[in-house]
């Protein structure tokens, strides 16, 4: 990735990124995911854009990619695992941090947030896309008890003990894991990397799993010999740890 100067918003000096990372903050009402496909572009990658929230640590990374959009979709996996990876580092000892495939992050069993991806609209797979973006939304806090067992699988980091986690720490904390993400990517290839994303997948009896060359995650019966094949795109095109209606996180 590259980043050429640009104007620096008047709140990125909250956040301390590696090069090449460029902040920009939003506030409280923003929306970091659209505010990044709107302006994404060859000349916007490595912009990260971040919201200014109390209640959830919210930001979306805009990248130039360099293979077709059959591969290059991959890399929303580098980020998730970045995302993972950040969440272990601060995260109590012992305190458990698993996947829901493709775009859930759990943690102790329950969701507190996730990725979400996306690109340009006309772009075909086999084409290079000019863009993509990758974003996350974590719940930090619960805003309201609401009903007693409405979404029972639902939970927030300071209810799972990350207690005084600040979002701009866990951000800088991402953004250094995913360019380790990368590079483990660049030097090892794919097969490494998803082998890391994997890991934090909920075992699954007598199946074991293992990716398309396009990211598709492939699942097969041990014993029956059963193969069953999950698309990435399709599956990325609705978050799974979004309520349809609102938009926003589960809770």
């Amino acid at each position: 990735m590259s980043s050429p100067p640009r104007a620096r918003s008047p709140y990125a000096d909250k956040l301390v990124l590696p090069p090449p990372f460029s902040p920009v903050m939003l506030r409280e009402a923003g929306d970091a995911f659209a505010h990044a496909c709107a302006i994404a572009g060859p000349d916007q990658a490595a912009v990260l854009v971040w919201v200014g929230r109390f209640d959830a640590v919210e930001f979306a990374l805009i990248l130039e990619p360099e293979e077709t959009l059959a591969q290059a979709r991959r890399a929303f996996y580098a980020g998730m695992v970045a995302l993972g990876d950040a969440l272990a580092v601060h995260a109590p000892p012992e305190k458990p941090i698993h996947y829901g495939w493709p775009d859930a992050i759990m943690v102790d069993g329950g969701v507190v947030g996730g990725g979400r991806f996306a690109w340009p609209s006309g772009a075909g797979e086999q084409d290079v896309p000019d863009w993509l973006v990758f974003g996350a939304s974590v719940r930090t806090v619960t805003m309201g008890a609401g009903e007693p067992g409405l979404l029972p699988f639902s939970t927030a980091l300071e209810e799972e003990g990350f207690d005084g986690l600040e979002t701009g720490a866990l951000i800088e904390s991402f953004s250094r894991h995913f360019m380790t993400a990368l590079e483990v990517w660049r030097e090892d290839g794919f097969a490494e990397l998803g082998k890391q994303y994997l890991a934090r997948l909920p075992a699954a009896s007598g199946v074991r799993r293992e990716f398309a060359d396009n990211g598709d995650l492939v699942e097969l019966g041990i014993l029956k010999k059963d193969r069953d094949i999950r698309g990435l795109a399709e599956a990325l095109r609705l978050p799974t740890w979004l309520d349809p209606l609102t938009g926003v996180i589960l809770r």
